[in-house]
């Protein structure tokens, strides 16, 4: 492959202006919504409590679990976690308590026991849809769920990834997951068509007491905490998921020929990278008509430690590096994509050797002067206060009072490998 020298642009490093909404005492803030819960007094002491836990990468998920554990525990309760993760994790009960242990979530942590089963229970039939649930949540005299807000990878409308989502997935584990996923082209990836008759039958068979919801700013930190009581969970999450959408990172740019990312990840996305951010909810290769941002290629240079191997949402790239595909778990990635009903995410994209020789082959693709290519690199799609852009922006960033430039322009650099030197 030829070097791709003078056809790579220069990059600047665009900071945004975004609020920075962090709570720092979390332990705190989540003691105080949880003690003023009007369904906290059902709690007795000697009681036993399940506490429904995901695999998301959540700012602080362990201090935010470990509090709410405290909580129950200061009532005198017996509280104890259970996996609320679908297929995730290999969908083996060994491997969603090593998914909560990477996320910092073990029984010392915590100070309580994790349950961890991938057996369930049936709560029988809602909008055509088999529910089940988990069979030791199931058997407890309350159960609590802890989720962050957030707009889905592929779901749309009012009801995304949140609460009642762990409450009809999450919480089914992957009998659930398998009854679902399917099923979401049938209702138009729209929960909300379905969720009042499904999570009424929930909390009609479970003993779901209130929710722990979240809400994450654009630098990936908590900034809202709530408890909410299981009856107003789905007109609760309605109106936090608008908070969400609004706080949530973005690319600094609408369009882009290249996207560059540095990992991706189960914890950062169900997707590996956020479709909400890289616009292509809809299609794995390509924005929809209606949705922003257009980004032509994306290459994804790693996986996360975290994800263990779980490469889903590797497919919506065009190009990868090598140590991805070394890195790969087909068999994690291969049922958490089957139970997703989305096998594409699974598919390897173009992979060589080197940073250098994956550039120099985007280049040999659309030769085009360096200086009118509409680059970005970015470290993840959770992370985007700082962005490296190409020179390409040069002009619609000096229109922008909300983006602050800090450092170049500077060009590529490489190690003696032709690997990426990164900034």
């Amino acid at each position: 492959m030829s070097d791709p020298g003078r056809s790579l642009p220069r990059m600047f490093c665009v900071q945004s202006s975004d609020p920075n909404r962090r709570i720092d005492d979390i332990e705190s803030s989540v003691k105080s919504s949880v003690a003023a819960c009007p369904a906290l007094e059902s709690v007795r002491s000697g009681d036993s409590v399940a506490i429904a836990v995901g695999s998301r990468g959540i700012d602080r998920i362990d201090r935010v679990v470990r509090a709410v554990v405290n909580e129950m525990a200061c009532r005198g309760a017996k509280p104890f976690i259970v996996p609320a993760m679908g297929s995730h994790g290999g969908a083996t009960a060994e491997g969603q308590v090593a998914t909560l242990r990477s996320l910092g979530i073990t029984e010392a942590s915590v100070g309580c026991q994790i349950r961890a089963t991938m057996e369930t229970v049936s709560l029988g039939n809602a909008a055509g849809i088999d529910l089940f649930f988990d069979a030791n949540a199931s058997k407890a005299d309350h159960v609590i769920v802890i989720n962050r807000i957030k707009p889905h990878t592929r779901l749309i409308g009012t009801i995304q990834s949140g609460l009642c989502k762990m409450l009809m997935i999450g919480l089914g584990k992957r009998r659930g997951a398998i009854e679902f996923h399917p099923a979401f082209r049938s209702f138009d990836y729209q929960l909300e068509t379905i969720v009042d008759d499904v999570v009424s039958l929930i909390l009609e068979k479970t003993n779901v007491r209130f929710g722990v919801a979240v809400i994450e700013d654009a630098y990936d930190s908590i900034g809202y905490v709530d408890c909410i009581v299981a009856a107003e969970m789905i007109s609760r999450e309605k109106t936090l998921l608008k908070t969400a959408v609004d706080w949530m990172p973005k690319l600094p740019f609408k369009t882009a020929d290249v996207l560059i990312i540095d990992e991706i990840g189960k914890e950062i996305s169900g997707t590996g990278m956020d479709t909400n951010v890289i616009g292509r909810k809809w299609h794995d290769k390509m924005a929809g008509k209606n949705e922003w941002p257009k980004i032509n290629e994306i290459y994804v240079r790693s996986l996360t430690a975290k994800t263990a191997g779980n490469a889903s949402g590797i497919g919506i790239a065009e190009y990868t590096h090598r140590r991805v595909v070394d890195a790969i778990d087909h068999e994690k990635t291969l049922v958490n994509c089957l139970t997703a009903n989305h096998a594409t995410a699974a598919a390897t994209p173009l992979w060589l050797d080197r940073d250098q020789d994956v550039l120099s082959a985007i280049c040999v693709q659309t030769p085009q002067p360096a200086a009118s290519r509409r680059w970005m690199w970015i470290r993840n799609t959770l992370e985007l206060s700082n962005v490296w852009c190409s020179e390409a922006y040069r002009g619609e960033l000096e229109q922008r009072s909300d983006l602050t430039v800090l450092d170049g322009p500077v060009a590529f650099e490489f190690d003696d490998n032709g690997q990426l030197i990164p900034r």
